[in-house]
């Protein structure tokens, strides 16, 4: 819903730069839903999706913010989603490790 928002209503309001990080954002937060979505099946994902949700507010969040108002501190948010992201997958494959 939010990519085709991007494409329809926000394509002609953005500049270049901004449509780009508005993309960039989209992309980020629909893999990353994704991935809680499969990870919610397993057993005991709750610190795994809790990370990713907080990758998705902090990343997703801080570019989404950025693009509307073209305002480039809110960038210095983004590396801490990406943290999150990561000890999430790094948290996954030591857990689906240690279940082997």
């Amino acid at each position: 819903m939010l990519g085709a928002f991007g494409a329809h209503a926000l394509r002609d309001r953005l500049d270049t730069y901004s449509m780009g990080v508005y993309e960039k954002a989209v992309f980020y937060h629909f893999i990353h839903a994704l991935g809680m979505l499969v990870v919610s099946l397993m057993p005991r994902p709750a610190l795994v999706c809790g990370l990713l949700a907080a990758g998705i507010v902090l990343f997703s969040g801080s570019l989404y913010a950025l693009a509307f108002t073209g305002v480039r501190a809110l960038g210095a948010v983004t590396p801490l989603g990406g943290v999150c992201f990561i000890a999430a997958w790094l948290w996954l494959a030591y857990s689906v490790a240690r279940l082997r």
